[in-house]
C-alpha cells in the first residue's frame, strides 16, 4: 500500500471522527452558555480537526504524503486533542502541547510544496 492510499484513509477516518466530535458537541454543550470557555476551546478543536481533515486528503497527492500527512497527524493530535480535552475534562494539563502541535500542521501544509 502506498504512503497516498494510507494518507488518504486516515484523511477519511479523521473526517469521520470530525464530524462525530462536532455532533457530539453540538448536543453535550447545548445547555451552556455559548461563550463558555470550555465549549469556545472545544469549537476551536472541531474546527481545526475538520480543515486538517481535508488537508489530508491534499497531502495525499503531494510529492512527500507520508511526510505531509505524518505532520499533520501529529499536529492535529497535539493541538486539536489538547483542546479536545481541556473542553472535556477542564483540566489544562497538556494546554502547552497546543502550540507545538499548531506548528506541526503549519510544517504539514509547507510540507506539502515537497
Amino acid at each position: 500500500m502506498t504512503a497516498s492510499v494510507i494518507v488518504r484513509r486516515l484523511a477519511a477516518l479523521s473526517g469521520a471522527s470530525a464530524v462525530a466530535a462536532g455532533a457530539y458537541g453540538a448536543h453535550g454543550f447545548k445547555n451552556t452558555d455559548p461563550d463558555d470557555y470550555q465549549r469556545v476551546l472545544f469549537e476551536t478543536a472541531n474546527k481545526y480537526h475538520f480543515y486538517h481533515s481535508l488537508a489530508l486528503l491534499g497531502a495525499a497527492h503531494s510529492g512527500k504524503p507520508a511526510v505531509a500527512g505524518t505532520l499533520l497527524i501529529a499536529g492535529m493530535g497535539m493541538f486539536c486533542g489538547s483542546l479536545y480535552h481541556q473542553a472535556l475534562t477542564g483540566d489544562p494539563g497538556l494546554r502547552k502541547v497546543a502550540p507545538m502541535g499548531g506548528v506541526a500542521m503549519i510544517v504539514g501544509w509547507l510540507a506539502m510544496i515537497l
